[in-house]
């Protein structure tokens, strides 16, 4: 049977994880407020967008608790890009102030989120929108065994993508760019500081999909 995945859908580019997951035969549904936990699922995907503002309206509408509690107990979570930084222990830096008042920008300076993944995160740390770019990343299982390992290299989007800092006890890369780690997985949780939904490999999802 198919699993069924609820996609965040409060704030960012849920649409786009929603269709790559239906092309790999997922039923997918959008998570928008508290009745929406009532439909049974197995796994869930926290898509890109603005942490703060997708922190703050996980609370306003009633899901912020609930959702720590699953992925606390084990349910498979994939979080990308601001999704990385809702699952982060630890979360340095304002991220994008250009613009913002003092009193906007320090109420932008901390993400209240799951804090369920033991990694630290530097928001916004590869650059602000116009520093968005493309790579070429390396699976952590084929990093070892050399360069030649061209099967196992994925490519990457980066849109104002906070930087994996350091990992905590327990959590390994799964993704390396330049030898820092770009992807990481501990137990059921899996966070990635670029965009799987715009490129047409589907390796994250499938790493995913395999804990679902």
């Amino acid at each position: 049977m198919a699993p069924t995945i609820a996609v965040l859908a409060v704030q960012g580019a849920f649409i786009e994880h929603e269709r790559r997951l239906q092309a790999l035969g997922c039923e997918a549904f959008e998570l928008r407020q508290a009745a929406d936990l009532a439909r049974p699922f197995d796994g869930l995907v926290l898509p890109g967008g603005e942490s703060t503002v997708q922190a703050k309206l996980l609370r306003a509408v009633g899901l912020f608790d609930p959702l720590r509690e699953r992925i606390a107990a084990g349910l498979p979570t994939l979080g990308t890009c601001a999704g990385l930084i809702l699952l982060a222990e630890r979360v340095e830096g304002a991220g994008d102030t250009q613009g913002l008042s003092a009193d906007a920008a320090a109420r932008r300076a901390t993400v209240e989120g799951f804090r369920t993944l033991p990694v630290t995160v530097s928001r916004n740390a590869y650059g602000r929108q116009l520093g968005s770019f493309r790579g070429e990343g390396l699976l952590a299982s084929a990093a070892s065994e050399g360069p030649d390992e061209t099967a196992a290299r994925i490519p990457l989007t980066f849109i104002r993508a906070p930087r994996i800092e350091g990992l905590g006890t327990g959590t390994e890369p799964l993704v390396t760019l330049d030898g820092r780690p770009v992807a990481v997985r501990h137990g059921n949780q899996i966070g990635a500081a670029f965009h799987p939904e715009l490129d047409a490999d589907d390796t994250l999802y499938r790493l995913f999909l395999e804990r679902a």
